[in-house]
């Protein structure tokens, strides 16, 4: 499956675009719409380039969730794993109860487990309160 334009639009609203490095809210060089993996102090892009980070990074996680699923879901349910994902990183969607839940066939229970994923260094962020609701009502439909 490929990430369609709903999980990017999660994404670029709950990640925002920015053209100057910055670190988030854990340390992280970040750059572009949450691009981290070649972030780093003092680098400035435009737009163009933000976009096409983007591409690369969206495909990128919507191939690492792909395998990650033993079960078939609907196109809005991996869009809104991709935007966890994207978010969190494969990693930790892998050893997650969510990703567990759903591949036992309970994607109710997978449903829920999205609520729990709202820290960011310990603290509970308002954002990803905002991110994991939208990533449910988008799994759930």
């Amino acid at each position: 499956m490929r990430a369609s334009k709903k999980a990017y639009d999660i994404i670029q609203e709950f990640e925002g675009c920015r053209l100057d490095a910055y670190q988030d809210s854990v340390g992280v060089w970040t750059i572009g719409y949450g691009h981290t993996k070649t972030a780093k102090k003092g680098m400035r892009i435009d737009r163009r380039e933000a976009n096409r980070l983007l591409l690369e990074d969206v495909a990128r996680h919507a191939k690492g969730v792909a395998s990650l699923l033993k079960v078939d879901v609907n196109q809005n349910q991996f869009d809104a794993l991709v935007s966890f994902a994207f978010n969190l990183g494969v990693g930790a969607l892998s050893k997650s109860t969510l990703l567990r839940k759903l591949n036992n066939g309970d994607a109710v229970g997978a449903a829920a487990e999205f609520n729990r994923w709202v820290y960011a260094g310990g603290k509970k962020l308002n954002g990803l309160v905002r991110r994991r609701d939208a990533e449910r009502k988008l799994f759930e439909s």
